[in-house]
């Protein structure tokens, strides 16, 4: 399988948004983690989705994080926006903020909450397409938003010069090889257990929320994929399987997990911000170890 040059890159972190201990936006350590994940491989990094607890961040911090992390990694990876809210209007304020404030692209969710119909959803996404300098990934994380967005509808969207990827975390793949076999859209894994799983049908690379923590693991699979060596890239997503489920699959959001694992490993997290509630010391154990197992192999 050959891959396309991506849009944004291959290995993209859903990164986690670093607040102090009163609870305040850590630039400083938003600075620190950005390079960090960027030595250790990332060549993208995703700021203000779902991982960097975007509902709870403040437009102004938004903005204030996206010029940090620039400053930080200085070009060696690219910058994309998560811009979604429910409100068309706020979405594209969103986005010409994140523009100015120095991003490469803009991650928009399906609108949630009011639950509208496809065209509704399509209008929402080319509005913003529109009034954008940016190109746009779109997201699709039904079991968050509410809203599918059908493959018709991505497929519609798909003609829009400036939707160029998808953050799949549908869990449909068979849809999501039949928009690939039928646009140019750069497909990117929104779920780690499917990783490679995409990447070996056509897809883009990820958008990982486990790589804050593994990134050099998660390159690597893609790496070993590229390099004609399938049998190493599998077993290195199947190593992972553990820790990847302990993060996304055991009953606590993804942010809660990863941010316990960090301040585990003394890199900048800090606590979550309300409603979540932090992850209790026996998960952190528990994540602690099978991190110390993956890592130690």
């Amino acid at each position: 399988m050959t891959h396309m040059t991506p849009p944004f890159g291959r290995a993209l972190c859903a990164m986690i948004t670093p607040f102090t201990t009163s609870g305040a936006l850590d630039l400083d350590g938003a600075q620190r983690l950005a390079a960090h994940l960027v030595a250790q491989g990332c060549d993208g990094l995703v700021l203000s989705g779902t991982t960097g607890e975007s509902p709870t961040t403040t437009d102004a911090e938004k903005s204030a994080l996206i010029a940090a992390v620039r400053e930080a990694v200085a070009g060696r990876a690219t910058i994309v926006a998560g811009i979604g809210t429910p409100d068309t209007r706020h979405t594209v304020d969103l986005a010409r903020e994140a523009e100015k404030a120095g991003a490469d692209g803009l991650l928009v969710v399906a609108p949630y909450y009011s639950r509208p119909p496809q065209d509704a959803i399509e209008a929402h996404f080319r509005e913003i397409a529109d009034a954008a300098e940016l190109p746009l990934m779109l997201y699709d994380i039904p079991n968050r938003t509410g809203v599918r967005v059908e493959p018709e509808t991505i497929l519609r969207l798909s003609a829009h010069p400036r939707i160029v990827a998808v953050k799949d975390c549908s869990h449909d793949f068979l849809a999501a090889q039949k928009v690939l076999a039928r646009t140019d859209l750069a497909y990117y894994a929104g779920c780690d257990e499917h990783n490679l799983a995409l990447y070996a049908v056509g897809g883009a690379g990820y958008v990982s929320t486990v790589s804050n923590v593994i990134p050099a693991r998660l390159r690597a699979v893609l790496d070993a994929f590229d390099a004609g060596d399938t049998a190493q890239a599998a077993r290195l997503q199947q190593e992972a399987t553990p820790l990847i489920e302990a993060i996304m699959s055991a009953g606590l959001p993804g942010t809660v997990t990863t941010k316990a694992l960090l301040t585990a490993l003394d890199l900048p997290a800090g606590p979550v911000r309300s409603p979540l509630r932090p992850a209790d010391d026996q998960t952190t154990n528990g994540l602690l170890s099978l991190f110390r197992t993956l890592t130690t192999t």
